[in-house]
């Protein structure tokens, strides 16, 4: 007998990366919110931060240190413009990165845009047993991410393997033996 696992709702954060955006006008973070929310997922938190290095990485790690936020997804500030500071503030706080999400997230790119799918520096990681998404500041960008990588790596029933099944391992390093 094949039992399906039950599903287990993720604890998501979402940070708008933007020196323009406000809520009203925030296609990008709605657009991760509906699809976190339509997949059974809670959206803990949502905000819009500026895009300066270490206000970022303060975000980030406020999330991080909260045990009520499972996951951080960001958008903007992925690109390659000066203002361009996500990916550096991410990897301020990565204990660990997770390397091959950027790769998987430009073959899927690369599937709807073509070779821009270069400009893109998404990118993942852990930090404190959280697990942390940057994803470029589109609604196509984040529809992507969301619809061919996150919402199955964020969902228990995923096989081969996921993130939630380990998840409560990403911290043991911190723990006592």
């Amino acid at each position: 007998m094949n039992e399906t696992p039950d599903f287990i709702p993720v604890r998501i954060a979402v940070l708008t990366v933007s020196d323009t955006r406000q809520l009203a006008d925030d296609k990008s973070g709605q657009t991760l919110v509906d699809r976190i929310a339509g997949a059974g997922h809670l959206v803990v938190e949502r905000k819009i931060i500026a895009d300066e290095r270490p206000l970022i990485a303060d975000q980030l790690r406020a999330w991080c240190a909260n045990d009520g936020v499972d996951v951080v997804i960001s958008t903007g500030g992925t690109g390659l413009t000066g203002r361009d500071v996500t990916v550096e503030a991410h990897r301020d706080v990565y204990e660990k990165e997770i390397d091959a999400f950027g790769t998987v997230f430009t073959i899927v790119s690369m599937q709807k845009i073509g070779t821009s799918a270069v400009q893109s520096r998404a990118t993942a990681g852990v930090a404190q047993g959280t697990y942390l998404f940057a994803l470029p500041g589109s609604p196509g960008a984040c529809k992507d991410a969301w619809d061919e990588i996150l919402c199955k790596q964020l969902d228990y029933r995923h096989r081969p393997c996921n993130f939630v099944e380990i998840m409560p391992r990403l911290d043991e390093h911190l723990r006592r033996k």
